[in-house]
């Protein structure tokens, strides 16, 4: 083959490569965005089901506590293998060992079977344990773990699978299944909670309890719907397995020692945002107790406030930001494998510019219509508005610590990255109890703003000392957007003071009403004016320009 045959080979090579990375990108984000989306929308009837804000706030309480701890055993659960599976999957793919693949991924479905029966046995039977170590002895957290410990039995099977999809690089069953996954939880918890709540009048610890078995009912039909995928494509899999080339043998024992030396990396940052939120949920009424006295159902009360309803809509932000800017970390790993340092640099300030392109107009978007916004999910209550609006903030701190940790990540810094974050998390510890003193229920997102702060600026400095990642750029960019954002900000909190002079903060309808009002006109804002000044079209690219030509802004 010619030079310039070769050429042309290695080019559609590359395009197909992208093409896939952006239909992939595509496929997960819209997943993970609907899933998040519709996690948050349920909220909505069945908090009004638990009747009076009080019992709402419980409920609310007690199902983040029970969550919190149940996030922590699924990613222990998983220990990232699904990850490292598609990975060597697509590996042998590549290399026309389809054989090998199928046989890894046997074996991925025995360890994950197992992993899944021991988390779940250790979280039904040590529910006790776990609610007095991990939930500052709430008792009646224990029927709501074991409620969740079924959902282990099949979780980390589905996430397997998930990875042999993904491994043959589609992207769409996974994506799919994450969905009908979601669809059928949230009708299991409604149907589940207006039984036992409006027709039996029965207590919200039951009604909490049957809306988390709900993981347990939507991990069937997501499961249900990747094995239906799996046999549709089963005689075309068969016929590349038969067709393997079959000259590489595979040790799969040692194979999955190393899977395991990794799994503790993977384990760590994947939990660091739940780490930082069950330090929380085991510390807060012991700390808010030494300096005020509180009824143990007003803790709980204030607990929810941060804990459950902020934390629910604030991580619909965060997931999106993350999953635009992950996509970028392929290419950096790509990059760092040719050790081509420079584009290493720009990979990083491409993967963090987009970042805050979208992060940064999203969470002060959400600080702008945190009244309407709080209202239409859970009832007017100022100091739900107020912590909101604090905790908009936090999420650009979390989702930046999320980005930065998949960078490094990339990079191959998994050490480096594990002791950051066990540096902001000590930090936390230490701050924990004078910010509760000083900022009450504001006091635990006051310090993990400050520990995620400190672990984030540690990888920054990493980034820049060992990669000489160039800052001065991507901080000129993020000025300009931070200063767009904030004229955004400042044009809807106008707007929500003008409405709210006219409105009744207990009327939801127009509440509804004026949020829809004030999202279309920081979009239109914060669209003109990235569009106005360039900034968008310098880190997407030129297919911004084209936007801007159509709306003839100059």
């Amino acid at each position: 083959m010619d030079n310039a045959s070769q050429t042309a080979k290695t080019s559609e090579d590359s395009s197909q490569s992208k093409a896939t990375l952006i239909k992939g990108s595509a496929w997960m984000t819209a997943g993970s965005i609907f899933s998040r989306i519709l996690g948050a929308v349920y909220v909505i009837p069945w908090n009004n089901w638990f009747g009076s804000l009080l019992t709402a706030q419980l409920a609310n309480s007690l199902f983040g506590k029970g969550y919190n701890i149940y996030s922590l055993f699924l990613i222990i659960s998983t220990a990232g293998i699904p990850g490292a599976i598609s990975k060597q999957i697509a590996h042998y793919n590549a290399i026309n060992e389809y054989a090998v693949g199928n046989k890894l991924f046997k074996q991925g479905l025995k360890i994950m079977a197992i992993t899944g029966l021991i988390t779940a046995a250790i979280m039904y039977f040590g529910a006790p344990f776990l609610a007095i170590v991990l939930s500052g002895g709430d008792q009646k957290v224990v029927p709501i773990l074991r409620a969740l410990s079924w959902a282990l039995l099949i979780i980390p099977i589905m996430s397997i699978v998930r990875g042999y999809f993904q491994g043959y690089a589609q992207m769409a069953p996974s994506a799919i299944s994450q969905f009908i996954e979601q669809v059928a939880r949230v009708i299991y918890i409604l149907a589940a909670t207006y039984f036992i709540m409006k027709i039996q009048h029965g207590s919200y610890i039951s009604a909490v309890a049957q809306s988390t078995f709900a993981a347990f009912i939507g991990a069937l039909f997501g499961l249900g719907i990747l094995v239906w995928y799996f046999l549709r494509q089963l005689p075309h899999l068969r016929k590349l397995s038969q067709n393997s080339s079959n000259v590489v043998a595979v040790d799969e024992q040692n194979f999955f020692l190393e899977i395991w030396s990794q799994a503790l990396p993977f384990i760590i940052l994947d939990s660091g945002i739940v780490l930082f939120q069950i330090f929380d949920q085991s510390t807060f009424s012991y700390m808010m107790n030494s300096f005020h006295h509180f009824s143990e159902d007003t803790l709980s009360s204030l607990y929810a406030l941060f804990g459950f309803n902020t934390n629910k809509i604030i991580m619909i932000v965060v997931s999106l930001s993350t999953a635009l800017a992950i996509t970028a970390v392929p290419l950096l790993s790509a990059a760092y494998s040719r050790k081509d340092w420079r584009n290493v640099s720009d990979q990083i300030g491409n993967t963090l510019q987009l970042f805050f392109l979208v992060m940064l107009p999203s969470a002060l978007g959400m600080y702008a219509v945190a009244r309407p916004l709080y209202i239409l999910f859970y009832r007017y209550d100022q100091l739900g508005i107020y912590i909101l609006q604090f905790n908009s903030i936090i999420a650009i701190l979390l989702a930046l610590f999320t980005v930065l940790s998949a960078i490094l990540q990339g990079l191959y810094q998994n050490g480096l990255a594990i002791k950051y974050f066990i540096i902001g998390f000590i930090v936390k510890i230490v701050v924990q109890y004078p910010c509760v003193y000083a900022f009450k229920t504001f006091g635990p997102l006051m310090a993990t703003g400050i520990g995620m702060s400190v672990t984030s600026l540690l990888m920054l400095r990493l980034l820049c000392f060992k990669f000489g990642f160039e800052i001065r750029q991507t901080l000129r960019r993020t000025m300009g957007i931070l200063l767009l954002s904030i004229l955004m900000l400042l044009v809807v909190i106008a707007v929500d003071y003008a409405g709210y002079q006219f409105i009744a903060p207990n009327n939801r309808i127009l509440s509804v009403v004026l949020l829809v009002i004030e999202v279309i006109i920081g979009i239109l804002i914060y669209g003109y004016c990235v569009l106005k000044v360039r900034i968008a079209e310098k880190i997407v690219g030129p297919r911004v320009a084209l936007w801007r030509q159509k709306l003839h802004i100059k």
